[in-house]
């Protein structure tokens, strides 16, 4: 018996494209304002000094600038790379442009219809994402469907675990005091289908235009929330 919905949200509950076309170029353009202003930084400083004290030692010492710094992190970001602390930074600027109404989070239509049947039907809703909690809850605090925060029970991101390994998806069951097997899981993802279903959860894999079906997966694939019956 199914008794939570876990989803990822990239790919999943929103596209692609509204992450790589609109929240990355956002976090790029604001990246040197924002680790200019101390007021922004100083809970993330201890953080911050590691960042500065690894590129310093890679670059045979010196001091290393807020430009510097800020290059660093764009980098990052231009690779995709699933860096806790530059999630964590990201999530800080567009909380930003959330609240100044200069973005909203895009939902598929078929996510609230979904997750409001699955609530009627006493099961939780959870969110697991290499994006931080934080930039998790502007995402469905400020979407294009309204405020979905209230129907959502817990969120996870990388300081949970690494989404590709299957312990991580233990440690979530255990935080939601349920058996992997209770859990339904639902990403675009081969590598986080494989990783939750060695763990025990079920499993379901969208696959979201452009996206590509895979014949020889050995999970269902399914293109909308509305085709899940849980």
């Amino acid at each position: 018996m199914i008794r939570a919905v876990l989803c990822d949200i990239e790919g999943t509950t929103t596209s692609i494209s509204f992450v790589h076309d609109e929240l990355f170029p956002l976090s790029l353009r604001e990246m040197l304002t924002f680790l200019s202003n101390p007021a922004n930084t100083n809970e993330l400083e201890a953080e911050l000094q590691k960042v500065r004290t690894n590129l310093a030692q890679n670059s045979n010492g010196g001091d290393v600038s807020i430009p510097q710094l800020a290059d660093y992190f764009c980098e990052l970001i231009r690779n995709d790379v699933k860096d806790t602390l530059l999630k964590k930074i990201q999530g800080k600027i567009w909380k930003t442009a959330y609240e100044q109404g200069q973005v909203k989070g895009h939902l598929y239509p078929d996510v609230k219809p979904a997750w409001e049947a699955w609530r009627a039907q006493g099961k939780k809703i959870a969110i697991y994402s290499s994006g931080s909690v934080e930039a998790q809850k502007l995402i469905f605090g400020y979407s294009t469907e309204g405020d979905l925060t209230p129907m959502i029970t817990a969120y996870f991101d990388t300081t949970t675990g690494p989404k590709k390994e299957a312990n991580s998806y233990i440690k979530i069951a255990d935080l939601l005091r349920l058996a992997p097997s209770e859990i339904l899981f639902l990403s675009d993802s081969l590598d986080e289908i494989k990783a939750a279903d060695n763990a025990g959860c079920q499993v379901i894999r969208l696959v979201r235009p452009p996206g590509q079906p895979n014949p020889q997966a050995p999970y269902l694939e399914v293109a909308s929330f509305s085709e899940i019956h849980c």
